[in-house]
């Protein structure tokens, strides 16, 4: 029999250990290939549109899909399904969007752990809404951050992140906002970029030497979070999935038009996971990751949601 999990029933759950180790844990895994995500699919509707995104994950013995609609002037509910693929059954349907919030969150770090050098203690986050807080979360859970500085054209959204950042910090962290998109990213080593921004918000001029960074906003052709110029500066260049970035990247899409970049010069975030790509080979690389939110990732983290729900007897049959 099935379970319905709410958004209450998944926040008793989840955190970003969880999240984290789900995610390292299910992109580490040799799978022969076994492994399937099927990119979003958007259906046009006269107000918005039905989005749509699939995979099968052999290895854990589950397959599902993620579903949503996004109609103007309304909030996204987002829905997960999991199957079984040994029997095809229902397993679990889950209200996913504190879930999805998270594991994007989780998935720039994840990034970050395997990408950025070792010894990288600053950040500059470019975005304050709802899905920029997990990705802060992540990465002080990879890194030994030190410094953030923050920054949103709103500059009363960035003061209310930074006062929430601090205090979820405890104040162990020097958390900071500044008035420009370039100060923030100034000398940093580790960049986040989580806007909806159509044009860029970074430029290569900017940037040092050694960065790492996370663009996480961006997950349609037409909207871009970096300039040409961090891309043509970028020593490795990472994505969640390849063929969904060919579909949804704009950050890539133009420069590969352009002729700028090949395609077979992008590698996915599973390949740097499971040491089949290095990501970065010197102190002085820049590497970037492009996160589009793969079905795969929200089935990993949603099985683990689901298996927590069931040994502690959250959820309700249906």
């Amino acid at each position: 029999m099935a379970i319905f999990l709410t958004e209450s029933d998944v926040k008793k759950i989840i955190n970003m250990d969880i999240t984290l180790k789900s995610l390292d844990d299910g992109l580490s895994i040799s799978d022969d290939g076994q492994m399937i995500n099927s990119p979003r699919s958007r259906l046009l509707l006269p107000n918005g549109f039905l989005n749509f995104m699939s995979a099968v994950v052999p290895s854990i013995n589950m397959m599902g899909h993620k579903s949503y609609g996004v109609v103007r002037g309304h909030i996204p509910k987002f829905y997960i399904q999991l199957f079984s693929t040994e029997t095809g059954e229902l397993l679990a349907i889950i209200e996913a969007s504190e879930l999805g919030r998270i594991r994007t969150g989780a998935s720039s770090g994840i990034a970050t752990k395997y990408l950025s050098n070792g010894d990288a203690s600053s950040v500059g986050i470019i975005g304050t809404g709802y899905q920029a807080g997990p990705q802060l979360d992540a990465i002080c859970k990879v890194r030994r951050i030190s410094k953030v500085k923050v920054f949103s054209r709103n500059a009363e959204k960035r003061e209310k992140f930074t006062t929430k950042m601090i205090k979820q910090t405890n104040n162990n962290i020097d958390i900071e906002p500044v008035e420009t998109a370039q100060e923030c990213v100034k000398d940093v080593d580790i960049i986040v970029t989580i806007t909806t921004s159509r044009d860029p918000v970074v430029k290569g001029e900017w940037i040092k030497e050694g960065v790492h960074i996370n663009a996480a906003g961006a997950n349609h052709w037409m909207r871009r979070e970096l300039d040409y110029e961090v891309i043509k500066k970028s020593n490795h260049l990472i994505v969640d999935d390849v063929e969904q970035a060919k579909i949804e990247c704009g950050d890539l899409i133009y420069p590969v038009e352009r002729g700028s970049i090949r395609w077979q010069q992008v590698y996915n975030l599973s390949d740097v996971v499971k040491g089949n790509y290095s990501g970065r080979t010197k102190k002085d690389d820049i590497t970037l990751f492009e996160s589009q939110g793969l079905a795969v990732q929200d089935i990993l983290v949603g099985t683990e949601i689901y298996n927590l729900a069931l040994a502690s007897g959250v959820g309700k049959e249906i």
